[in-house]
């Protein structure tokens, strides 16, 4: 059974690799969706926002949290 995703949400490095970028678009709280890149732009499942921060998948949130 596949686990629904929501925004928030950490995923481990495999199931990063296993989303697509639309499944990983979910994962990004609506406010930041914008700025995500695609998989193809994320190094070490995060990418940087307009204002510098980096959303981390791995984490669920921002990599300096």
């Amino acid at each position: 059974m596949e686990r629904r995703l929501r925004a928030g949400q950490a995923i481990t490095p495999q199931e990063f690799d296993e989303l697509s970028d639309e499944q990983l678009a979910r994962l990004v709280p609506r406010a930041y969706r914008d700025d995500f890149p695609g998989k193809d732009g994320c190094a070490d499942g995060f990418f940087y926002l307009h204002d510098g921060t980096a959303w981390s998948f791995y984490k669920g949130g921002f990599l300096d949290e």
